[in-house]
């Protein structure tokens, strides 16, 4: 070991310690202009944007366990924009042009990289879909094309054209396709929010909504009770519990959504490769690993936990797929909660609680559209309550209204 290193690591008087990323714990205040319910990269990007274009700073993020631990932590760090609907894809291609400028935007890098995704047709009813989505894509901005056979193979010379008995007949090929450090875009938000005034408040748990006379004043923690004119619930799998504590019900179930990696090999698979026919997705890390990923568990659950009966499915249409990986060793698995709507898309905006604003239903895809929410959901409470345009599709009310999202079938592993 070099001597300077072992003199740095035995030095009391770090040269960062004043310039750490995140400052030190704060006792929590009495009140705040706006308290932000959940400290993932949701809610940390709504109050980065609050800070830096809204100057509105007097802002507690209230998270209940650590920065980034919930599904910030826990997804595969996909983002892409090929949706189905109008609505949707207009949405998600905003977040696809955020995200490729984030490391500029606060000086903080994120590890993006823009390696396309590729979703494979079995059949001609998927080809069918995926013309319908290319031509959606291409209207509002995103970039996607079927492709054929050969185009395939070059693009993934590694890949069993034929798995489960299933030919590869097209791929819908999405040239935006890319993937992110999630922790790092987590950090990178809330490095630049509470830099410019914003208090990050870790192991702080919200026991109660309180709401008076229609509209919320305030929230009780664990570290006492806090009031506020407005509140943001940022909370992922948990949404309708913590909607349940403010008076009101949510159209949303949760379920576990679980992912597993490998051991890290030499670079084989640039793109991400999906096949909803198969409920697979494999991606492979830029450190090398693999990393599989399928529709979420069949039953509604609170809980984080691994099971057997995914490993061996998800990992035999992985092998179906690239019959290689059955000679790699599984490093790890793990699993999120997805709070999922009736139509695949998420609840933003009002709530039938006055001030008190929904950031929720994003099921398997919150981190791609952690960019494009939180400058939304900034703009929403910066201006009172007006809803941007781009998220009014996507009220909680469009149930009552029989206007769904529909975006059920554009996951890259169906469900």
């Amino acid at each position: 070991m070099p001597f300077s290193l072992l003199k740095y690591g035995l030095n009391k008087d770090y040269p960062f310690e004043n310039n750490a990323d995140l400052p030190k714990p704060t006792v929590l205040k009495d009140s705040y202009d706006v308290v932000i319910i959940g400290g993932g990269g949701h809610g940390v990007s709504i109050a980065y944007y609050l800070a830096k274009y809204h100057g509105i700073t007097n802002v507690a993020i209230l998270e209940k366990n650590y920065l980034g631990g919930g599904n910030t932590a826990r997804n595969t760090a996909v983002i892409r924009s090929n949706y189905l609907t109008s609505e949707g894809v207009k949405f998600y291609t905003e977040s696809v042009k955020m995200f490729k400028e984030l490391s500029n935007e606060f000086d903080f890098n994120i590890m993006y990289s823009q390696r396309g995704q590729l979703t494979l047709a079995h059949t001609d009813a998927a080809i069918r879909s995926f013309r319908q989505r290319v031509e959606i894509n291409k209207h509002f901005g995103g970039r996607s094309e079927l492709i054929d056979t050969q185009q395939i193979k070059e693009l993934v010379p590694t890949l069993n054209m034929n798995p489960a008995h299933l030919p590869v007949l097209a791929g819908l090929w999405h040239m935006d396709g890319a993937t992110a450090r999630h922790d790092a875009v987590a950090w990178g938000y809330a490095k630049g929010a509470t830099q410019r005034g914003v208090e990050l408040h870790q192991l702080t748990e919200v026991e109660e909504i309180i709401v008076k006379d229609g509209a919320v004043t305030g929230v009780k923690t664990n570290r006492g009770t806090v009031n506020c004119g407005v509140a943001v619930q940022a909370v992922a799998g948990h949404s309708s519990l913590l909607a349940a504590k403010a008076g009101f019900r949510m159209p949303i179930l949760s379920y576990p959504l679980q992912a597993m990696v490998t051991q890290p090999v030499k670079p084989f698979l640039d793109p991400l490769v999906s096949s909803s026919a198969l409920h697979c997705y494999v991606q492979q890390t830029g450190r090398g690993e693999v990393v599989f990923g399928g529709g979420s568990d069949p039953y509604p659950l609170y809980n984080t936990r691994s099971t057997l009966e995914m490993k061996e499915s998800l990992l035999a249409h992985a092998i179906e797929m690239f019959p290689f990986l059955a000679d790699l060793r599984l490093m790890r698995q793990w699993a999120g909660i997805t709070d999922m709507t009736a139509d695949y898309s998420p609840i933003m905006g009002l709530s039938p609680v006055k001030n008190y604003y929904l950031d929720a239903g994003w099921g398997t895809w919150g981190f791609k559209a952690t960019p494009i929410c939180g400058k939304t959901i900034a703009e929403l409470i910066a201006s009172g309550g007006k809803v941007p345009d781009i998220i009014a599709p996507f009220a909680m009310d469009r149930f009552d209204r029989f206007t769904q999202v529909n975006e059920m079938g554009a996951t890259a592993a169906s469900h």
